[in-house]
């Protein structure tokens, strides 16, 4: 695993939050609050419930993340 991939897990949209925010399942147990990067709202990458994702864990807080992309 490079440097790029640590903290970068798979997981599923389960909801949708207001503000911007998501609701993901990682491995089946836990659940992540993401948000989408900038390059993804720039680009206007539509998330819905059930999509796959993969997602940046900030290196603090294991509950928050960061959506990188679609998987």
């Amino acid at each position: 695993m490079s440097l790029e991939d640590a903290g970068r897990v798979t997981g599923v949209v389960m909801a949708q939050l207001p503000s911007g925010l998501y609701q993901v399942d990682v491995d089946g147990a836990s659940r992540v609050t993401a948000h989408a990067t900038g390059s993804a709202d720039r680009n206007f990458v539509r998330l819905l419930v059930g999509d796959r994702v993969i997602v940046e864990l900030a290196p603090r807080d294991g509950t928050r993340g960061r959506i990188v992309r679609k998987a």
